[in-house]
């Protein structure tokens, strides 16, 4: 199984777009406190939409225990690596766990000196400080996707049917 770990995020609105992207890749989500909002944020709500109610949460005090609860694979990312996320490997058997750190700190440093190995980045252009977390996330678990072959996805549209676009139809309306 895949997961999205986010150690100590900040801005409500970028965990209601990462707790939908989550339902919508069949992914757990982790949070790892101290969080700059509570759950119950409107922003984080209104950003996570009806999904929130179908998504698998788990709430750690801290990294210790988040870490002991947990074994499998990690992919730390950061902008401390010099492998690209692209070239990690999530198609070991195990779980897969995509650790983001907070907003404005990143993942705290004596936890990426202590996984190395592990620590992956998204190639930017030389100028930009960092991209939004919640895009970072999609990018990440898209990939991991992919690398495994998007599995229990749909590779069709489902709420107009599968055939949406080359069916004719009076009745259909754009």
């Amino acid at each position: 199984m895949n997961h999205i770990v986010l150690i100590h995020p900040a801005i409500p609105q970028n965990t209601g777009n990462i707790m939908r992207t989550c339902v919508a890749t069949n992914t757990h989500l982790h949070i790892i406190k101290p969080m700059g909002f509570s759950l119950d944020d409107k922003h984080m709500k209104r950003a996570g939409l009806d999904y929130i109610k179908d998504l698998k949460l788990t709430i750690y005090e801290d990294w210790e225990e988040f870490e002991a609860k947990n074994p499998g694979h990690y992919h730390f990312y950061t902008r401390y690596s010099n492998q690209t996320y692209s070239e990690a490997n999530y198609t070991q058997e195990g779980d897969h766990y995509l650790l983001f750190g907070h907003e404005h700190d990143g993942i705290p440093h004596d936890i990426l000196r202590a996984h190395l190995d592990e620590c992956v980045r998204i190639p930017m252009y030389a100028d930009s400080r960092s991209l939004n977390l919640s895009n970072t996330v999609a990018i990440g678990i898209y990939e991991c996707l992919r690398q495994q072959d998007f599995p229990d996805l749909v590779r069709h549209e489902v709420q107009k049917g599968e055939h949406f676009l080359t069916e004719e139809s009076d009745t259909k309306r754009y």
